[in-house]
């Protein structure tokens, strides 16, 4: 007779979670630059951020580099910042449709993309048909990411649940869980800056959770992206519950280095953040590794 396969142990059953980092992570460097740090670094992919920069809007130019560096593209972030109206199209729709292609193009899982801004308004009535219409005739997942108030809602509010959305630019509400959506992508620093609790969010968009951001805040109303760990955000237990729960997407590390003085204070700021990923998203059970030093 023949011996019966064993199971696998925990942490090989279980593929590691992929962790990419964004190319927003190295602004006001290029491109480039994330792709140069992520090999030297040791990340699994990139997330490209569509911006001003012309090689992230060139997908030739992207393929080349994702080929040069050996790190593959996990995501597309839509162009939808004020900064980039222009970029691709003054059309949001073109502008997401473009984003769908070159994830396409790129063997890209994923498009990152924000709800509408208030004042687009024929946008926003068909976002949600758009967004599904994408998905289907596509095959990537797109995204939509939770954003946060210009004013956080007050205390009172906070205590309610924290899911008033106080002040917002977007439509209807920063919190796309508020709407519904097939894909989503959690976003722990906005989560901070709109004080809302993230693990109530994580909850509220598992089932459908295609995508996170990573990175900690403390609260203060504006995008901070700190290294995790740096803020009050519960990032750990965040990335152990990813874990635990079986996630089948990317975590990418959108923090700001914007303020490093040096390349070397920029790929020490990234280490950390890449250690404590690997740390807290290991498979329970997994045995547990000593954090490299970073200096």
């Amino acid at each position: 007779m023949a011996p019966q396969a064993q199971p696998a142990p925990l942490d090989q059953a279980r593929p590691e979670i992929p962790v990419g980092l964004s190319s927003a992570s190295v602004w006001p460097q290029p491109a480039r630059a994330a792709f140069e740090m992520a090999a030297d670094l040791g990340f699994d992919g990139v997330e490209v951020m569509v911006w001003a920069d012309a090689v992230s809007q060139d997908v030739d130019a992207l393929h080349r580099l994702a080929q040069e560096h050996g790190v593959p593209i996990l995501a597309v972030h839509a162009p939808c910042l004020l900064i980039t109206q222009r970029v691709w199209s003054p059309e949001p729709e073109e502008r997401l449709r473009r984003a769908v292609a070159a994830a396409s193009d790129l063997g890209a899982s994923t498009v990152v993309v924000h709800p509408p801004f208030r004042w687009q308004r024929r946008y926003a009535d068909g976002f949600g048909e758009l967004v599904g219409e994408l998905e289907e005739t596509s095959g990537i997942r797109v995204a939509v990411e939770n954003m946060f108030p210009i004013r956080p809602p007050n205390r009172l509010n906070r205590l309610r649940g924290g899911r008033s959305s106080g002040l917002s630019a977007f439509t209807p509400s920063p919190d796309p869980t508020d709407v519904g959506y097939r894909s989503y992508t959690l976003d722990i620093s906005h989560a901070a800056a709109a004080h809302a609790d993230v693990l109530e969010l994580y909850k509220r968009m598992q089932d459908r959770l295609a995508h996170v951001h990573l990175a900690d805040g403390t609260g203060a109303p504006r995008d901070e992206h700190l290294v995790p760990g740096h803020g009050g955000q519960p990032c750990a237990q965040v990335c152990e519950a990813l874990a635990a729960d079986g996630y089948s997407g990317s975590v990418v590390l959108e923090v700001n280095t914007r303020k490093a003085r040096t390349p070397q204070e920029r790929a020490a700021q990234l280490a950390e953040a890449l250690v404590f990923c690997r740390l807290h998203l290991q498979a329970p059970g997994a045995p547990r590794q000593d954090a490299p030093h970073t200096g």
